[in-house]
């Protein structure tokens, strides 16, 4: 066979080589860039659930390779499925998140969910909606937490929020007004007329009731 011809298999079939993969490369990119076309449930842990152990002082799962193996994005939910004997609570702060406790945690970067259960041993399925960006925390306070109950994930924006998560805060506070009844609206009760006129309409009525007889006494008085 000519060596030239030789080569020249070689050098095209090199090259063919080397297309393909960066075609891989390409379609393996551009699947990982694929934005979200839809809202997720995530049952934390799996079957597992979240869970402690008693008996072993061991979560049920190692939650952190169960978040590994997720994509999260706003409006998603995780869901728990528990029981009143382990605590859910979402954090934003590394801080707290690391001490295993809320104790020094505020009050806007801190969430405690208990489902409004307070009986022990009560099973629970609690929905976390994702509604920030970036890192958030999730633990059982404690020995729990201590032990491996905790894990740490990062959302994306995916599609955003959807609506129903997506409210406008609420107004801003404004004090009631002073009990001064002079500074006080008239007050309208049923589509009725306000309550002072109300009043007034009563006196009038009052007085043509007695007109009869104030007429009848005038005209006794003249006789």
């Amino acid at each position: 066979m000519n060596p030239n011809a030789m080569t020249t298999t070689t050098t095209t079939t090199t090259t063919a080589l080397l297309h393909l993969t960066v075609i891989a490369l390409l379609i393996t990119a551009a699947a990982s860039d694929t934005p979200a076309t839809a809202y997720a449930n995530h049952t934390v842990g799996g079957d597992a659930g979240w869970l402690f152990d008693a008996n072993t002082s061991k979560p049920t799962t190692n939650y952190t390779s169960w978040a590994a193996n997720q994509t999260f994005n706003l409006g998603d939910y995780l869901i728990f499925n528990t029981n009143t004997n382990q605590s859910v609570i979402q954090t934003y702060n590394e801080t707290t998140f690391r001490s295993c406790s809320t104790d020094d945690a505020s009050d806007n970067d801190t969430l405690h969910y208990n489902g409004g259960e307070t009986e022990f041993g009560k099973s629970l399925t609690i929905p976390v909606p994702l509604i920030i960006t970036g890192p958030n925390y999730f633990f059982s306070e404690g020995v729990q937490c201590h032990s491996g109950m905790a894990f740490e994930i990062s959302v994306n924006r995916g599609l955003g929020l959807p609506p129903s998560l997506n409210q406008p805060p609420p107004p801003p506070y404004v004090a009631p007004p002073g009990s001064d009844a002079a500074q006080s609206p008239p007050i309208t009760i049923n589509g009725a007329s306000p309550s002072q006129e109300n009043g007034a309409l009563r006196s009038s009525a009052n007085v043509l009731a007695l007109l009869p007889l104030l007429l009848f006494g005038v005209a006794n008085f003249l006789a």
